[in-house]
């Protein structure tokens, strides 16, 4: 691979973009060209995201691939357990950097996290966390048929010899982002707006 050489900081054309550290949308035109020795074409570019201040790797030799890539899903809060939030988090990065089958094996641990954190046994089967969750209801009744789909694509993922692909991990983060939302976030809203506040001293 040929290396890349960069112009000092100036105006580049401006460029529309999700910033896959902030997840802000927005258009910069401050940054680098990138060239080859003894070419004049523009073969990558570098943006500046001004809400930020990191760099954005925009290449043109990959058909505008941008690194890093926009971090799939939103961010859910008043997740109290640390490690289902940093499950989810990286479950979210992996499908930003392409790691697609990552992504799903994530998920696959991170539903076991979230069950164990609602009561079910230490050292059960995938299956029987997925069971769990349905059976006390953490999972609407309308969304049941997710239960098998996300059993088939994790056990895919994890005992067959088989890669996932963007939609199989972008669809199962959107289903986890739902379920922890009304899991921790709705019922911690919720709580807030019925705590009255506290009478200062």
């Amino acid at each position: 691979m040929q290396k890349l050489v960069w112009d000092s900081v100036g105006n580049l054309n401006s460029q529309e973009y999700t910033c896959g550290y902030c997840g802000s949308s927005i258009a910069s035109e401050k940054g680098w060209y990138g060239h080859r020795q003894g070419y004049n074409n523009i073969f990558a570019t570098i943006y500046i995201c001004h809400k930020c201040g990191r760099p954005t790797l925009i290449d043109e030799t990959e058909n505008g691939k941008q690194t890093p890539g926009v971090v799939f899903g939103n961010t859910v809060s008043d997740i109290p357990e640390k490690t289902v939030g940093d499950l989810y988090s990286e479950a979210r990065k992996c499908t930003g950097a392409g790691s697609y089958t990552a992504s799903v094996l994530c998920c696959r641990k991170l539903l076991m996290h979230v069950a164990v954190s609602k009561g079910a046994k230490v050292g059960e089967s995938f299956v029987s966390y997925v069971e769990y969750l349905a059976n006390k209801n953490y999972i609407p009744p309308d969304a049941k048929d997710w239960v098998d789909h996300i059993r088939k694509k994790s056990n895919e993922a994890n005992h067959e010899i088989s890669i996932m692909g963007k939609d199989d991990a972008e669809e199962l983060i959107s289903f986890i982002e739902m379920l922890l939302k009304v899991i921790y976030e709705f019922p911690a809203a919720i709580k807030k707006k019925l705590t009255p506040p506290s009478n200062p001293t």
